[in-house]
């Protein structure tokens, strides 16, 4: 007869007799569970001893970057399972005090991290950047009374940056928070100006403490800069945004090549009926001016939506053809010059065809090339016959050079020093102020022309039989010699452009175009589609990716990005940054 005796996993004694055996669930539960569960507690809380102190660092970085989308508990589940710590306790109350704007608090919280600080001297220089948003905030609420009483009572007895306290007493008489906001050079009271107040106070504090803010995104923008830094093709002047791009793969070299520079022919315009020596954009990019044998100048707008160039106007009677075009800095007006024969200069109303002035002074006179004062009241023109004048919109000489063989012409951001190009192999400063004059380049071969970079300092010639040259003006010296390009002694004209004039573009006697980034001697890509000789080229400085060439084959080409391409081909050809 089976016993009713509770038999425990089976188990029985020597002589066969059940054996009750004591629950085990006892373990689990009551004060002993309790333990456990403590110790377990206490085990995640210690920090992992196999952990490096760069991969706590990358656990912080991961952890503040889940609380900024929101996800505390799952920062909190990784900061316990590390044994890491995201910051200290105080640091974050202090966070959340400055942003909400408890100044009462926040000073107390800054007494008890006092401790923390890299060194106590700085406690006064942090009290002092709290009070005065404290302040400011105040004034702009328009408690004037209470602003009076934080200036005199908490920031006045710091006894620190004395001058801005005095500044700060100035605005007392500011009624209006955006004259105040003007005048302190602040962004008003709420998120912004706190965050930039408490961007600051991290900078007295150890990174054990408090962290920077953002820090993982600040890394990876920094990294996509450093790889776009790399891509001789990035023609970009923005500042990347990581959320724009995948972080899976590497920067590519090949998408920025397609997409965002000049490599493929997009339009051939062929309205001149005999060579084209001359183009040039306008400052704004909405138009092109070109210039030809058969006299004639035409302007052609831009549309910057479909990147087309249509025919706008045609500006004609220049005698001996156009061999040069500048823009006035409105783009108003543009200067027609002839060659060398000519002793004629027009200025036309690009935006209405009208002839404002013709100037000619003595048929003597060789009027070749010209150049804009940056403040659009005055103009600079010359030739290689010895004339060198300063002249005002109705042609009037202002001031002249006698015997200045001139080649090429360029006018520094000072509005009174200009370059030449002359006959003797130099580039040469003259200063229509007090009409003084030095040396700046010296080549050993003719400088047949010349271009001005954006911000002045750079300079790049076209010499002949040398070909390309780069200079820099404020320390004289040759910076690069960009090899690839045929120059004889044609006037061929080269230009900066792209993203910050990071790129050097140049027409060439072997009927290509030729463009080197600014950084390499051998060009990243050559432009076939002229039969004759390229005589010009002109960068869009609003469309980077826009170039347009001209050449002695009576074309203007208008050059721009490839179509996109499918990702087979993508894969198909993996471009290497390095390599290029």
């Amino acid at each position: 007869m089976q016993s009713h005796t509770t038999v425990l996993n089976g188990s029985r004694s020597e002589n066969n007799a059940p054996v009750r055996e004591k629950p085990t669930t006892s373990k689990l539960s009551g004060n002993a569970a309790n333990g456990d569960a403590e110790a377990l507690d206490v085990q995640k809380n210690r920090p992992n001893p196999s952990l490096s102190e760069t991969d706590k660092e990358v656990i912080r970085l991961v952890g503040q970057h889940l609380c900024s989308l929101g996800l505390q508990k799952s920062s909190d589940v990784l900061m316990q399972e590390s044994g890491c710590k995201l910051e200290h306790s105080a640091a974050s109350k202090f966070r959340e005090q400055i942003m909400c704007g408890y100044w009462a608090k926040v000073d107390t919280t800054l007494i008890e991290m006092k401790p923390l600080l890299k060194h106590q001297r700085h406690l006064q220089k942090m009290r002092y950047h709290i009070m005065e948003q404290k302040f400011l905030e105040l004034l702009e609420d328009g408690k004037l009374l209470d602003a009076l009483s934080c200036l005199r009572n908490q920031i006045t007895p710091l006894r620190i940056y004395v001058n801005k306290v005095h500044q700060l007493s100035s605005l007392l008489m500011i009624t209006n928070p955006k004259d105040l906001q003007k005048a302190a050079n602040w962004e008003g009271k709420g998120h912004k100006s706190r965050a930039k107040l408490l961007e600051k106070l991290q900078g007295y504090l150890p990174i054990s403490v408090m962290m920077p803010p953002n820090r993982l995104k600040t890394l990876l923008t920094q990294a996509l800069v450093y790889q776009q830094s790399k891509c001789v093709f990035h023609n970009s002047s923005q500042q990347p945004e990581y959320t724009s791009y995948s972080l899976l793969v590497d920067h590519s070299c090949l998408h920025c090549r397609t997409r965002n520079f000049p490599s493929i022919t997009t339009q051939v315009l062929s309205d001149h009926c005999d060579e084209v020596w001359f183009c040039c954009f306008s400052h704004d990019g909405s138009m092109l001016a070109t210039g030809s044998k058969d006299s004639c100048v035409i302007i052609w707008d831009v549309n910057p939506v479909t990147r087309q160039l249509v025919h706008a106007r045609s500006l004609s009677g220049h005698t001996y053809g156009v061999g040069y075009l500048v823009w006035s800095p409105d783009d108003t007006h543009i200067i027609a010059c002839g060659t060398e024969e000519s002793s004629e200069l027009w200025i036309w109303n690009a935006k209405t065809g009208e002839l404002r002035t013709k100037m000619n002074n003595s048929a003597e006179d060789s009027l070749s090339c010209c150049c804009w004062t940056p403040d659009g009241k005055k103009y600079v023109t010359g030739g290689t016959k010895g004339q060198f004048y300063q002249c005002d919109l109705d042609g009037n000489i202002l001031d002249s050079w006698e015997g200045v063989r001139v080649q090429s012409l360029a006018c520094l951001p000072d509005n009174k020093t200009v370059l030449s190009a002359d006959t003797q192999q130099r580039i040469r400063a003259y200063n229509f102020e007090d009409m003084s004059d030095y040396n700046v380049i010296k080549e050993d071969h003719p400088v047949m022309s010349f271009s001005l970079s954006s911000d002045g300092h750079l300079v790049l010639l076209n010499v002949a039989t040398q070909g390309v040259h780069l200079w820099d003006i404020d320390d004289q010296i040759l910076v690069r010699k960009y090899q690839g390009v045929v120059q004889g002694f044609y006037t061929i004209f080269s230009s900066f452009g792209g993203a910050a004039d990071e790129y050097i573009a140049s027409g060439s006697e072997d009927n290509k175009v030729y463009i080197w980034h600014r950084s390499k001697e051998l060009p990243i890509e050559t432009l076939c589609g002229h039969s004759k000789t390229v005589n010009c080229v002109s960068w869009n400085k609003a469309i980077p990716s826009m170039l347009a060439s001209v050449s002695d084959d009576g074309t203007i080409r208008i050059w721009g990005p490839q179509e996109s391409q499918d990702e087979d081909s993508e894969n198909e050809e993996n471009l290497n940054c390095d390599e290029v």
